[in-house]
C-alpha cells in the first residue's frame, strides 16, 4: 500500500434522497473518520451503509450537506481525483470487473491513478499475491468462482495503493482461507496507518478486527463507540432494532462475566473452569 498519509473523512450533515425525494437514504449525517481509524459500519440492509460509503470516493453526490476529505470539499473534485485517496470495493464483484484476465483488471486502477512499469508491476504482483491468486493472472475473471472473483476486486483496489481502504460485505460469500486473506488485508492495511471503513453483516469479524463500530438505522447514525460499549448488554436492543444480533463471543462473555468483548483465551478458560466445577 501506498505511503501517502490517509486524510481525514467528514460528512457534515449530509442528506441523500433517492427516486425524485421517494426515499431518503441518508437523514442529516454528521461523522468523522479520522486518519488510521479502522472503523466497521453496520445496520439491516437499507440502513444508508452502503449510500454513506459510496459518498467518499463521489460516486454519489449529498442532496444536501457537504463531504470533505482531507479538509477539501468533495464536490469539487471528480470520482477520478477521489480514487486516489478513496478506494471502494463492491459487496457484488461482478459490478466491479470488466476485463478479460484476472491480471489485466487488476492493472486497470493502478494505472489511472499512475502507476507504470516497475511500481505497477510490484502494485499488481503484490496485490494478487495477497489476495492468494498469483497464479491465476491469466486466467478469464468469469471463470473464478464468485468468492474468488469478490477477491479479485479487493485486490485491484489494493494495487491502487489508495490510503483509504473502503469495504462492502468483505466476508460474505467467503470460506475459512479467504476471511483470513480479509483479515490480513486489515491488519496490514492498519499497520502501514491506513484508514479501513466496511460495511458487515458478521458481527464476530466486526468484533475482533475494529477499533469503532457506528450502528445505522432509517438513515441515521444510532450508536458511535468502541466494540465492546457497541455490542455490551445495554446495547443489545438497539441492535435487534436494526435486525442484529450481538456476537456469540458477546452473549457468552455477559454471562461468564467476562465483557462484551472476551478474548478467546479467556472464553476457553472460563469454559473450562464451569466444565470442570
Amino acid at each position: 500500500m501506498t505511503g501517502r498519509s490517509a486524510p481525514e473523512l467528514r460528512l457534515e450533515s449530509v442528506t441523500h434522497v433517492y427516486q425524485q425525494g421517494a426515499v431518503r437514504a441518508l437523514d442529516d449525517v454528521s461523522l468523522t473518520v479520522g486518519p488510521g481509524e479502522v472503523v466497521a459500519l453496520i445496520g439491516q440492509n437499507g440502513s444508508g451503509k452502503t449510500t454513506l460509503v459510496r459518498h467518499l470516493n463521489g460516486l454519489l453526490r449529498p442532496t444536501s450537506g457537504r463531504v470533505l476529505v482531507g479538509g477539501q470539499d468533495a464536490a469539487g473534485r471528480t470520482v477520478a481525483q477521489l480514487a486516489r485517496d478513496v478506494g471502494l470495493v463492491f459487496q457484488d464483484p461482478d459490478r466491479q470487473i470488466f476485463a478479460g484476465s484476472v491480471r489485466s483488471e487488476v492493472e486497470f486502477g493502478a494505472l489511472n491513478v499512475g502507476l507504470h512499469r516497475d511500481l505497477l508491476r510490484a502494485a499488481v504482483e503484490g496485490a494478487l499475491a495477497t489476495v492468494g491468486l498469483a497464479d491465476a493472472a491469466r486466467t478469464n475473471p468469469y471463470d473464478l468462482g464468485g468468492s474468488r472473483r469478490k477477491l479479485l476486486a479487493l485486490a485491484s483496489v489494493l494495487a491502487m495503493q489508495t490510503p483509504v481502504l473502503v469495504l462492502d460485505e468483505p466476508t460474505t460469500g467467503q470460506d475459512v482461507a479467504g476471511v483470513g486473506r480479509v483479515r490480513g488485508v486489515l491488519r496490514d492495511a492498519r499497520a502501514a496507518g491506513h484508514t479501513v471503513i466496511a460495511i458487515s453483516h458478521d458481527m464476530e469479524f466486526v468484533a475482533t478486527e475494529f477499533a469503532r463500530v457506528v450502528v445505522m438505522g432509517g438513515g441515521r447514525i444510532l450508536a458511535d463507540g468502541t466494540p465492546a460499549e457497541v455490542f455490551a448488554p445495554s446495547g443489545w436492543e438497539l441492535l435487534r432494532s436494526t435486525y442484529l444480533e450481538p456476537p456469540l463471543a458477546a452473549q457468552v462473555g455477559d454471562r461468564l462475566g467476562l465483557g462484551s468483548t472476551p478474548t478467546q483465551a479467556a472464553l476457553l478458560a472460563a469454559l473450562a473452569g464451569a466444565a470442570a466445577q
